[in-house]
């Protein structure tokens, strides 16, 4: 059984690494973005409540991202694992998200940290190409990171949780030392 979470900067690969992993153990990959864009589509009861958030171009409150969380790692394909991207950003969140793991006797096996240098995001991002991706701006979501999700990482280090990965390497390279850690 396999139950991830992966953290780590804008542009480290979580995504990517998070998908493959969640593919290859055969459990779902649990986005936050694509929960939250199913329950609008779907148009649930917590769904539409995240709608008039981001409607409203505010950020979805913890409470309501938990309970979409919640539901979606009840689901039939959740009870033989998953991997989290996207969730959770800050101490707050890992605290709720703890408390619901443990309610629902869920635990995560451990918390992969893709530890990534910010010339390394630059570049990358820059080569992505989106519109969003200058460099001031990437600076910018990188110092948001750094504020708001990095004392994540300490977080889990001191429970025994975390494990990092050195995600400057080569995608496969990467993936390979994710495969290492897991198996071990």
């Amino acid at each position: 059984m396999t139950r991830l979470i992966f953290l780590g900067p804008p542009g480290a690969g979580k995504g990517t690494q998070a998908l493959k992993i969640a593919s290859e153990a055969g459990v779902p990959h649990i986005s936050t973005g694509d929960i939250l864009r199913a329950a609008v589509a779907e148009g649930s009861d917590l769904g539409q409540k995240a709608q008039q958030y981001m409607s409203a171009g505010e950020l979805v409150p913890d409470e309501l991202i938990l309970d979409l969380i919640k539901e979606r790692l009840s689901q039939d394909d959740a009870q033989v694992g998953w991997v989290l991207d996207g969730f959770p950003r800050n101490v707050p969140q890992a605290e709720f998200l703890g408390q619901l793991l443990e309610q629902i006797e869920q635990p995560a096996d451990f918390v992969v940290n893709l530890d990534v240098t910010d010339e390394v995001i630059v570049s990358r991002l820059l080569k992505r190409g989106r519109a969003d991706d200058e460099e001031s701006v990437i600076r910018h979501r990188l110092e948001v990171y750094r504020q708001q999700t990095e004392p994540l990482i300490d977080f889990y280090r001191s429970r025994q949780q975390l494990v990092s990965v050195d995600g400057n390497q080569p995608m496969e390279a990467v993936y390979a030392s994710l495969q290492q850690v897991i198996a071990a």
